[in-house]
């Protein structure tokens, strides 16, 4: 990504994780968002699908060009609600506080509402991966790809999209954007998608979540807070 990217794509940013063994690794992409102290990423990054708790928060931070912010464990929400009992691709988000706000000159990705896109449509979007992922080799990739439908709405108004965008492991949490640079999706997992081929319904996709219903509201409310 370069510097005119950053721009376009504001906000985006990468989750810095230390592993079992003490190794810093780029976990997945993250992203400041309706705030400079607010952070979308994947549930499935701090819980498995049976929603335990699989990575603590306290091991991971937030890198953003080049500037590195902690989490306020004790901020992180989940989308999944009282009652589930495993992790959906719908209720696949978490929001994170940082400890304090990023500097004035990074921008966060003002906040999204896909709810304007029709249950079934197809159309152009480019995948932005702050974190990169497997199947690129680099830190960072932009790649102009499809979603091939939107599925119908789930118990938290919120949709799965699914794509034919290439990606790889590392690449959750990155976004899907319109032509005209607004963020409408959040990458969430694939379905046998370790290489580029065509887009299969049965057997090859990736799945994101859109930003809409509960996930937005979740965002509005975080972002009303004041930074410290």
């Amino acid at each position: 990504m370069q510097k005119t990217d950053e721009e376009r794509y504001r906000g985006a940013g990468v989750l810095m994780c230390f592993t079992d063994m003490g190794t810093l690794e780029r976990a997945a992409a993250a992203w400041l968002i309706g705030a400079r102290q607010l952070v979308v990423l994947n549930a499935h990054n701090f819980v498995d699908r049976s929603l335990l708790p699989s990575h603590p928060v306290e091991n991971c931070f937030f890198r953003i060009r080049g500037v590195d912010r902690y989490f306020d464990p004790g901020s992180l929400k989940l989308g999944v609600d009282g009652n589930s009992k495993s992790l959906h691709i719908t209720d696949d988000w978490a929001l994170l506080r940082l400890t304090e706000p990023v500097p004035d000159d990074i921008e966060p990705q003002p906040t999204p509402d896909a709810s304007f896109i029709a249950t079934g449509t197809n159309m152009k979007v480019v995948m932005v991966s702050p974190a990169g992922h497997s199947n690129s080799r680099l830190e960072a990739s932009l790649e102009e790809c499809s979603i091939q439908t939107v599925d119908a709405p789930s118990e938290a108004r919120i949709r799965r999209v699914r794509h034919d965008c290439n990606d790889g492991y590392g690449g959750s949490g990155s976004g899907l954007f319109t032509e005209d640079g607004r963020l409408i999706a959040m990458h969430s997992a694939s379905l046998e998608m370790n290489a580029k081929r065509p887009f299969d319904i049965e057997t090859h996709y990736g799945s994101a979540l859109l930003f809409e219903g509960a996930l937005v509201e979740a965002i509005k409310q975080e972002a009303a807070f004041p930074s410290h």
